[in-house]
């Protein structure tokens, strides 16, 4: 087939005419012309008359191509996942990942930013909207595309194995539709051209050695030595649901700014001076100090203002980042299969349950969207089964035979009231407990247990009737990710009594024999019968259990036992070892020196780097604080605070942001457990990696000597020009 669409001689004199203008090796790929048309150039024909005179031209032998032997063509997809608009970011990614699981690629990604995270600038260029949700179209790399159904992939394609570096390659390109294309370019360097969606393309390369030899008046033509491949690009969709554990929450892309001065917060009850200072958000210009009332959030500018000075989130309505576990596992599948593209669709949700967040829409987590908080939120997000549901049909109205690949689903923690238990650990001070047990807030084992035993399993059972008709009649490929044990001590056991990582509240503090409580029951209780719904065992009954049965993953769970929220090493960054008191005395307790100087250490507040390495997978309220110190606009009205120095809003801003989630490393963590399966379900080749605890980079510089931080690098992409389409 292909011999009998060689090169014709116009298209040929055309290629060679192109590589006369522009001698690059990424030229754009000429097409070959029928018969009686005119070149593709546009340029005019001009007639020759031959000379009567002149003697004939010796002959050119050209003898046919032979076999390459040695010689392959390499290719791969270019910026292959697709959620990246520029494939800097995502070679950021493949440069950092060599040879590296997750974990040990978001510490060295970590190292390189000097603990201020690879995301704040990533987060900038994807393909959402301001509110998070994955745009139809989308320009990646300078050409805009369907992002749900694309029409081709960018590809390069080189040569490999033993190639002389002066040879020429001709290459040819046909899908079979199209008519084929050419270049002639040096055969070190790549070339790049899209292929079509879902359809080989059969790719040709002759590579000609240069020079020649003579014999009887003839010029002898060394054989060209031709190789051959198919390239089909295969575009995996996948989908991430669940709730904050698959949302990322904890992990702001763009963490909050910290001032150096001190904000004061009200506390519950009143009178004197119940009244504490933290850090507050470096340029806010309003009214610092409590004594105004309500003044400080009582204008509009006040509020934009405010808000402006977030910390910044892929989604802010759900509280989505680019570091939650089921974005980290699409984007390793992505980096480790250069043949392969990844359009994935995040749809999980922080507070999401089965009933309210998966079926029904559930509250936005803050108001104010986009990278510079100019956008409002909706106040709704709409339930994340239908929004699935839409992204297929969308998908299928292009390609019909475009379905899901795969799905990775964590829920079930705030179905069983997670967060309540948490309340009944951290809020320690009578006066807090006293109001927030009447306001429901905080939760009880026995309260929890019943969920588990009634509301949980039917919710399990609508979840299978609604997810398998998007999976083809089978759960096999919908990858259940359970949790990781936030509170588990190094030495053993559940952690102690302490106000370490918990004193930026003055109510916190973490009770120890709750909390043991509390540990058993999420070891005993909660994970195993999380499990057995998943998986249709341990006395769950399923209608099919053979469609029925989800692939389960909770491999990460035994590396969580030694990362709980109490861990410390010496390894971790300086700012915690001198700021983060383990005996509770963090912060300054005098108005006077806490309006100022709200911090005892010597480190300002804005040396805080909420994604250098550190032994503690799981974030602190301290550390959801300094992390994204999140107001909640999105809370009921009843919940809502009054004005900047409320005491609510005092408690939420330590806890709002993702106290008691894991960090980055963490979801890397559960990212490089849930790859196996993934892997597994997709038939892609497993690497011989274990999920192991990585050992941490070098420690961070003093906190007390903050200078500038050193600029990652940003790798070079090969072969930067760009080829038309087919």
């Amino acid at each position: 087939m292909l011999a009998a669409a060689a090169v014709t001689g116009r298209a040929a004199a055309f290629v060679a005419a192109l590589a006369l203008l522009a001698p690059l090796p990424n030229v754009a790929l000429a097409q070959d012309t029928g018969p009686g048309q005119a070149p593709a150039s546009g340029i005019p024909s001009i007639t020759v008359h031959p000379d009567p005179n002149a003697q004939p031209a010796a002959p050119t032998v050209v003898p046919p191509p032979e076999p390459a032997i040695g010689v392959t063509i390499d290719w791969q997809v270019k910026n292959r996942f697709r959620l990246f608009r520029d494939e800097k970011d995502f070679q950021r990614h493949v440069t950092a990942a060599a040879g590296r699981s997750v974990l040990a690629t978001e510490q060295a990604l970590a190292a390189e930013t000097g603990g201020r995270g690879w995301a704040r600038d990533t987060v900038v260029r994807l393909c959402t909207d301001a509110a998070g949700r994955v745009a139809d179209e989308c320009q990646r790399d300078g050409v805009r595309e369907s992002y749900l159904a694309p029409a081709d992939h960018r590809i390069e394609a080189r040569l490999a194995g033993a190639v002389d570096p002066a040879a020429q390659c001709t290459w040819t390109f046909e899908d079979g539709d199209s008519l084929p294309r050419s270049v002639t370019a040096p055969c070190a360097e790549p070339v790049n051209l899209r292929v079509v969606f879902g359809k080989p393309t059969i790719a040709v390369v002759d590579i000609v050695a240069p020079g020649g030899a003579t014999a009887g008046g003839a010029t002898a033509v060394q054989p060209a030595r031709r190789a051959t491949t198919e390239i089909l690009v295969q575009d995996l969709l996948i989908a991430g649901l669940g709730d904050s554990i698959a949302s990322g929450e904890g992990n702001p892309d763009r963490p909050v700014v910290l001032s150096d001065e001190g904000f004061c917060f009200r506390r519950f009850g009143g009178g004197g001076r119940n009244e504490f200072f933290r850090p507050g958000r470096q340029g806010f210009k309003g009214d610092k100090a409590c004594e105004s009332g309500g003044a400080g959030i009582g204008s509009d500018g006040d509020r934009a203002e405010w808000a402006r000075l977030s910390a910044r989130w892929m989604s802010a309505p759900c509280h989505r980042s680019l570091y939650g576990y089921q974005l980290r596992a699409a984007l390793a599948l992505a980096v480790e299969n250069p043949r392969l593209a990844v359009t994935f669709l995040p749809l999980a949700c922080t507070g999401a349950t089965i009933e309210t967040g998966l079926f029904a829409g559930q509250p936005s987590r803050e108001l104010n969207c986009g990278t510079s908080g100019s956008a409002s939120c909706p106040r709704q997000m709409p339930g994340q089964i239908a929004q699935l549901r839409d992204l297929v049909a969308k998908a299928q109205k292009a390609h019909p035979q475009r379905g899901l690949d795969l799905v990775f689903l964590t829920i079930g923690a705030n179905d069983v009231d997670f967060s309540g238990l948490v309340a009944d650990v951290i809020i320690d001070a009578s006066a807090e407990r006293t109001l927030f047990r009447r306001a429901g807030v905080i939760g009880s084992v026995e309260a929890s247990q019943r969920a588990i035993d009634t509301t949980l399993p039917t919710g399990f059972q609508r979840l299978r009737g609604a997810l398998k008709p998007l999976l083809g009649g089978s759960l096999e490929r919908l990858v259940y990710v359970s949790y990781g044990h936030p509170a588990l001590s190094p030495q053993g056991g559940a952690c102690p009594t302490s106000r370490d990582g918990f004193d930026v509240h003055p109510a916190f503090g973490v009770d120890g024999d709750r909390l043991a409580r509390i540990s058993q029951f999420v070891e005993r209780g909660f994970f195993p019968r999380l499990k057995a719904l998943a998986t249709c065992t341990g006395g769950v009954a399923c209608a099919a259990p053979a469609r029925d049965r989800m692939t389960f993953v909770d491999a990460h769970q035994p590396v969580f036992a030694d990362h709980g929220f109490c861990a410390r090493a010496a390894e971790d960054p300086p700012f915690d070892r001198d700021c983060f008191a383990t005996d509770g005395t963090s912060f300054a307790t005098s108005p006077v020196e806490g309006a100022t100087a709200p911090l005892n250490c010597a480190a300002r507040p804005s040396d805080f780097r909420p994604y250098a390495p550190r032994a503690r997978w799981i974030r602190t309220a301290n550390d959801s604080y300094f992390a994204a110190m999140t107001f909640p606009e999105g809370v009921s009205p009843t919940m809502q605070p009054s004005d900047l120095h409320d005491a609510t809003w005092g408690v939420l801003s330590a806890v709002y942001g993702g106290a008691v989630h894991p960090t980055a490393e963490g979801h890397a963590a559960m990212a490089d457990a849930a790859l196996p399966a993934a892997r597994g379900v997709l038939g892609l080749p497993q690497p011989d990696t274990a999920i192991t605890a990585e050992p941490l980079p070098p420690a961070l510089p003093s906190s007390g000597a903050a200078g500038p931080l050193p600029t990652p690098p940003v790798p070079q992409t090969a072969g930067s020009g760009a080829l038309p389409g087919r």
